[in-house]
């Protein structure tokens, strides 16, 4: 080897180096920012699996800074590449990729006998409108297909920042509509009895979704019989409730990232997203009718037991507001809808996360139901925090409050 050849890799070598360590460096800081409280199931682990994440992330804004790929791009490239793994389909299941009025979806049939018409589920995975897709909730689904003996129509809808609201919440009723339509005659599927669901903002898809096909409702097509709602994100008014004060950094959901998703799916204006964090997009007439539902009062003890500090009510700015306004609209904040609209709900099911950000807003959504004499069953996970139901059947990457989750899941889907 001559010497110019022994510079060039002695070169390339220490910046490959020089990278890794800033890379390092960089997910120890961001590491240090995490809060994993100690009842947290496997908190090492969490560790671990946030670490991950947020490299993925640090190489991705890398690599966007020098022009070589977006970092979004990057995320769920690395996400499909070492996160996504499809295993065989089992024996007693059969597995379609389709489309349903030009939208993806993937098809769950389970192949044993039936006895009459199969029970339906319409799922939209989570990622905060920004991530996931059909693969990454393929072994959720297939297990609520088996252990349920349900079809299940998994969709993939648009992302942001590519596409904004109202894209993904259009391609969700498109694809739902298009099966109640074609339920029983392709599929042999009881259009009556089939429900709507999702994880985190697929879990906000399906309750928006149910509001407005309620709202549209023309007598030609059914509503949803049931809404399955796992860990949702259903309001953008208050960032300050209980549980985003108590698990504001707890991996792998913080509270600002919460907000940042929020405006992705709005418009990509990360300008204020500190107002938004703070509260004064909240117009002063509207603040009593959101007090009234989402006050902590409204909160089971339990959910005050590790501390809360009432904020002080922050000065309205209507330039915020109008940079954001679509969001405290029902359809992508539902937890704010008029008594007419969640009175109109099916029978819901919804899950929590006692160390979740979210944790609230479903429970506060469950109160609403209640209060309006809908059927509501809650499932509550004292151990696990957002995104658990991801980690199902993934093996050193699991986390054994999954299994609960979709268990939970499966029971409830039995009923309907």
């Amino acid at each position: 080897m001559d010497i110019g050849s022994a510079i060039l890799i002695i070169g390339f070598a220490a910046l490959f180096a020089a990278f890794l360590l800033l890379v390092i460096g960089l997910v120890f800081s961001e590491l240090t920012n995490s809060d994993i409280p100690r009842g947290v199931a496997n908190r090492w682990k969490l560790h671990a699996v946030h670490g991950l994440f947020v490299g993925t992330a640090i190489v991705g804004r890398i690599l966007h800074r020098l022009g070589i790929c977006n970092q979004v791009g990057y995320i769920r490239w690395f996400m499909a590449w070492f996160l996504t793994r499809l295993k065989p389909v089992p024996v007693g299941l059969r597995v379609k990729d389709l489309k349903f009025s030009e939208v993806p979806v993937r098809v769950y049939e389970p192949t044993a006998v039936c006895d009459g018409l199969r029970r339906g589920l319409v799922y939209f995975h989570g990622g905060g409108w920004v991530l996931g897709s059909i693969d990454s909730v393929d072994g959720v689904c297939r297990h609520i297909a088996m252990k349920s003996n349900t079809t299940v129509v998994s969709v993939g809808f648009r992302l942001a920042p590519e596409h904004r609201y109202p894209a993904q919440l259009d391609d969700c009723e498109a694809a739902t509509c298009h099966f109640l339509s074609v339920s029983e005659a392709e599929f042999g599927v009881d259009s009556h009895r089939v429900a709507v669901g999702g994880d985190s903002t697929g879990a906000n898809l399906a309750a928006a979704l149910c509001q407005r096909l309620a709202r549209r409702e023309d007598g030609h097509l059914p509503s949803p019989c049931a809404q399955v709602l796992i860990y949702p994100a259903l309001q953008m008014a208050d960032f300050n409730l209980p549980s985003y004060q108590q698990n504001h950094a707890v991996p792998i959901l913080f509270r600002a990232r919460m907000a940042f998703y929020f405006l992705q799916y709005l418009s990509g204006d990360m300008s204020v997203c500190q107002d938004v964090l703070e509260g004064i997009h909240v117009p002063t007439e509207v603040r009593p009718r959101y007090k009234e539902w989402l006050s902590p009062s409204n909160l089971p003890p339990e959910c005050l037991a590790r501390g809360f500090r009432e904020k002080p009510t922050p000065e309205y700015d209507g330039q915020v507001y109008h940079a954001i306004k679509a969001g405290l609209e029902p359809e992508v904040s539902p937890l704010l809808a008029d008594d007419a609209d969640i009175e109109n709900s099916p029978p819901t099911f919804i899950l929590t996360c006692e160390f979740d950000v979210l944790r609230d807003d479903g429970i506060l959504y469950r109160k609403r139901l209640l209060d309006l004499k809908r059927d509501v069953t809650w499932q509550h996970l004292t151990d696990a925090s957002h995104g658990v139901i991801n980690s199902f059947n993934q093996g050193w990457l699991g986390f054994p409050p999954a299994l609960l989750a979709v268990d939970g899941v499966v029971s409830f889907v039995k009923t309907l």
